[in-house]
């Protein structure tokens, strides 16, 4: 998957990228918005995040006149300004979603996966399954190789986070912005903590652990080796 980011400011864009380098996409960037218009139409992309305040081309100018050029790439709008007007205005101009900053990863990576699942007619599913676990989006009901496992709301969230990445680290500031929506203190052993209880129910009593520590980079949901 191939993601074209136009955004001035160097910070943000730095940690964009690498943010979507890491989570496994390509990634192109551009500085102003004649650039990112020459990329935009010279390579195929499957998502564009535009911010709206670039120089040399403003970001709704660069969406107008990619929808022109029958351009169909799916387009997350970042803008600091976040009235609903200003949204609206988007969205009419071309873009598919709109961020206002500041934003967490997760939510950004979160909301290109969806654009893209949609854009490719792939519709969310209401069921994950990874090994012998089955976690229902719909009843919030979580088995075990057919055994109900009780799970507490925010257990239920580390679950489906950790699942939807299964195969993947996920790294300790991820679970933190997606599970709480929050930037903890890095200090902080409320991940390890909140880990330590879903191993004791997803794990416990089971021959195969699913619940990896992946040392100094964060965890991972697989088949034991």
């Amino acid at each position: 998957m191939r993601i074209l980011i136009v955004e001035d400011d160097s910070k943000i864009a730095s940690f964009i990228l690498k943010g979507l380098k890491a989570a496994g996409f390509a990634v192109d960037h551009a500085a102003d918005g004649e650039t990112g218009l020459e990329l935009a139409l010279s390579e195929p992309y499957d998502a564009a995040i535009i911010d709206l305040m670039l120089p040399e081309r403003d970001g709704l100018s660069l969406i107008r006149e990619m929808r022109k050029e029958k351009l169909n790439t799916p387009v997350i709008i970042l803008s600091a300004r976040g009235e609903v007007g200003d949204r609206v205005k988007g969205l009419e101009t071309g873009g598919d979603d709109y961020l206002t900053k500041p934003f967490s990863f997760s939510e950004l990576l979160a909301r290109v996966q969806a654009l893209i699942r949609r854009a490719s007619g792939i519709s969310e599913p209401t069921r994950l399954t990874a090994a012998d676990v089955a976690l229902d989006l719909i009843t919030r009901e979580v088995y075990r190789d057919g055994r109900r496992i009780e799970l507490q709301p925010l257990e239920f969230s580390l679950l489906e986070y950790l699942m939807r990445n299964a195969g993947r680290v996920v790294s300790k500031t991820m679970i933190m912005e997606h599970v709480w929506d929050y930037h903890f203190d890095p200090g902080t052993n409320v991940v390890e903590a909140r880990i330590s209880r879903l191993r004791d129910k997803i794990d416990k009593g089971f021959d195969k652990k699913l619940i990896h520590t992946v040392r100094g980079v964060g965890y991972m949901l697989k088949d034991a080796d």
